[in-house]
């Protein structure tokens, strides 16, 4: 493989940084050459790097565009590689002239690169904007990065993420701690607590809000120190700034750096309080120096930063947030030392320059493959975009499935937020009812999923059960081969509907996979026997829970003890329910007092189950915590995972706390729930409508003794496990079949 970058070559900071790294960390692994157009450092020290680097200088674009033509041919490039505007302009007019498919790292927000500059901003800025739609495809240095490309509406598929990796081998900084303050001018003795940042100074940075949250928490704890590292044009205003606010003596501004060592090994709290980001070097540096840090919750930063875990996050601009979590550091050194070690323990794990390089080259290989093979289109419809975390789990399951069979597919998903969809999911979504996109997918596509789920009933909506098996019968009709995957059928109480039903599946799909038994004894009643049957599991039993670090950060920032003893309760609101509170409310109280299991409140669905939840939790007596917010499907399997019990109304509730072995009581809303259950093995379960306190409080000894039986429970979890067998081997019979002729 060989690979042609393109970049001005007065590029600074973490772009400088990123490039250099990433070139020399390849050049031992393909063939790398670099262009610029400038000669300077940038330049000299890529080549001390072992980089082959060349310059083409001057101002005429089309003399160094044909040059450039005539270095392709001449030496056999596969991809062109571009950073910044002006090798993101010149990739643009090369990939026309040569044929060769381009990429482009967007290392910052472009519409913020030349924020205070509006000359600059119109020009370079205009150009590169433009540029960049035309390349092939984009990497965001981070994930957030890349969310802000497909909210921008770049193409999911044609987009992937990289971070800014570093090398962690150990290093010893030339000057201590003490001496190397001295060097600076900053006054601190051993006592001081010294927080820093190393940032250009210049408005996304915005280093106002850190000047202004050290000085309210400094008037809490005078022995605070500030060390800012960095030079730009807000210099003055900055030091103005402290001036203003009384802090002057205690904030240092060292300016330029060079010897970062030294500076990070001088701070005890690493900062950063960018309005935007990708993923800066600055919280890598931090974290190879063991440092906590305190960061604005931007760009890639949470995917490093756990709160509570190993750092704090605060909402960009919000001093007092910022001042908060100063005091909490300066005041607790174990704490300090505690989240540092964490922070550097997930960053050596995560963000070496080892794992960044190993990540490009996957990202060229897949770029090469794709532009060698094309790919393949499989559509998936099913009840996504809505704000159920279970319904989205199955999304996530079954594209993880076909990515670990072909990792090629490309996908265009129905969904009811089609923006959401593709940001959460990384695939191309359009709104659910978009009937003239379906039918042009459809016609397209190598084969249809109906994705899991109840979606085969009649008792929410006549509407959607007719919408589904429309999609059936329309995707058939243009030729598409129809897997109905991992579902549950029923119950449709509507003999219209279940004649329907019966034609269409009968008529339209190909394979279809089962949930549970009792859906095939559905399947059998209506007389569906055309299709290929096969009793498997539900599709999400197989997903992994989130890292212990996550699930740690998560619980410990709503003030939930992350090695507590919990039982969880997942509601929902049902005709029924309400008149059930108050035994529910006082089951949670037994348990807690004859257990020591305090409840936590969960939801599936947060727009519905946390007033469900209210509602209960209105009657207790007991301590108790409730979660309100949505969680990702991996989150929500390690949240579960830490609960002792799991007592559920929500079937997504049950199947992803089965799936980590722990014991599970059902309260029977829909027959769903008491089918899976039963077929487990995990009996524990009651009907709404005949719930009481006592007979729940009994089925919950009955869970508690079970949990001291975890041969028997993983006994179920690897029954659930086998069964997700079947799905699987079904989309590798599809995926292996040759593509639809329509295509």
């Amino acid at each position: 493989m060989k690979v042609l970058h393109l970049i001005s070559g007065g590029d600074t900071g973490g772009a400088k940084t990123h490039v250099h790294t990433l070139l020399a960390g390849l050049t031992p692994r393909i063939q790398v050459k670099m262009v610029c157009f400038t000669e300077g450092p940038f330049t000299q020290e890529a080549r001390a790097l072992g980089i082959d680097t060349e310059v083409i200088p001057g101002r005429n674009f089309f003399a160094n565009l044909k040059k450039l033509s005539h270095m392709v041919q001449e030496e056999g490039f596969d991809l062109i590689h571009s950073h910044g505007a002006r090798g993101n302009m010149m990739a643009a007019f090369l990939s026309k002239r040569t044929g060769l498919p381009t990429v482009s790292t967007v290392h910052s927000d472009y519409r913020l690169d030349y924020l205070g500059r509006p000359l600059s901003r119109l020009t370079y800025g205009t150009i590169n904007t433009l540029a960049l739609r035309k390349l092939d495809y984009r990497i965001g240095v981070s994930d957030a990065m890349v969310d802000l490309l497909i909210s921008r509406k770049f193409d999911p598929e044609r987009l992937f993420s990289i971070y800014n990796g570093l090398d962690f081998t150990p290093r010893t900084p030339a000057m201590n701690r003490a001496e190397y303050l001295r060097s600076v001018g900053l006054e601190a003795d051993e006592t001081c607590v010294v927080a820093g940042i190393a940032a250009r100074l210049n408005p996304v940075k915005d280093i106002a809000t850190l000047i202004r949250g050290f000085a309210k928490a400094h008037r809490a704890f005078p022995a605070l120190r500030l060390l800012i590292a960095g030079d730009g044009e807000e210099m003055a205003n900055l030091k103005q700034l402290a001036a203003d606010l009384g802090v002057a003596k205690e904030v240092c501004f060292a300016g330029w750096i060079s010897d970062t060592d030294s500076f990070y090994n001088a701070l005890d709290i690493n900062t950063l309080t960018s309005i935007s980001e990708t993923f800066p070097y600055a919280l890598t540096e931090g974290a190879r120096a063991g440092l906590p840090t305190i960061s604005s919750k931007v760009g890639g930063v949470s995917y490093l930063i756990d709160h509570g875990s190993n750092g704090f996050l605060f909402p960009p601009g919000e001093d007092q947030a910022l001042a908060d979590h100063l005091l909490t550091l300066a005041r607790d050194p174990d704490l300090r030392k505690t989240m540092g070690q964490r922070l550097y323990e997930k960053a050596k794990r995560e963000f070496s320059i080892e794992a960044t390089v190993q990540r490009q080259l996957e990202i060229y290989d897949s770029i090469l493959r794709y532009e060698k093979n094309g790919r393949d289109r499989v559509v998936i419809c099913g009840a996504y975009g809505r704000g159920n975390a279970g319904d989205d789990a199955i999304l996530l399951a079954i594209l993880t499935e076909l990515r670990s069979i072909d990792p090629d597919l490309s996908f265009q998903v129905f969904s009811r937020n089609p923006m959401e969809t593709r940001q959460t999911y990384r695939v191309n979504a359009f709104y659910t009812f978009h009937i003239w996109k379906a039918i042009y997918y459809f016609k397209r596509a190598k084969f249809f999923i109906n994705g899991g789920g109840s979606l085969m009933q009649d008792v929410t909506s006549y509407r959607s059960l007719w919408f589904y098996l429309w999609t059936l019968a329309t995707a058939k009709h243009y030729g598409c081969p129809v897997i109905m995957y991992g579902c549950g059928i029923g119950p449709i109480r509507n003999n219209g509907n279940r004649a329907r039903a019966a034609r269409v599946m009968n008529r339209s799909v190909d394979s279809i996979t089962l949930r549970d038994p009792d859906s095939l004894k559905e399947l059998e009643v209506l007389g569906v026997t055309e299709p290929k049957i096969a009793l498997s599991a539900d599709t999400t039993v197989s997903l992994p829970p989130a890292s212990p670090d996550i699930i740690d950060g998560i619980l410990d920032s709503r003030g939930i003890p992350a090695n507590g003893n919990y039982i969880g309760f997942i509601l929902r609101p049902w005709p029924g329910f309400e008149e059930k509170t108050k035994d529910i409310a006082a089951a949670a109280d037994y348990v807690y007092e004859t257990y020591g299991l305090t409840p936590v409140f969960f939801p599936i669905e947060p727009r519905l189950d946390v007033a469900a939840a209210q509602r209960v939790i209105h009657w207790m007596n007991a301590p108790h915590y409730i979660l309100t917010e949505a969680y990702t499907a991996a989150q929500t399997i390690g949240i579960l995972s830490r609960m002792k019990v799991v007592t559920s109304m929500r079937l997504h509730g049950l199947i992803f706390a089965a799936g980590q072995g722990v014991p599970l009581v059902g309260i029977v809303y829909d027959q769903k729930v008491s089918s899976f259950l039963s077929y487990i093995g995990q009996d524990l379960y009651e009907d709404l409508n005949r719930l009481t306190a006592d007979k729940l409080k009994s089925l919950i000894d009955g869970a508690v003794s079970r949990g001291k039986n975890p041969a028997l429970l993983s006994e179920s979890v690897e029954k659930l496990r086998r069964m997700d067998e079947v799905n699987r081997k079904v989309l590798e019979e599809y995926a292996a079949q040759k593509k639809n002729p329509a295509e």
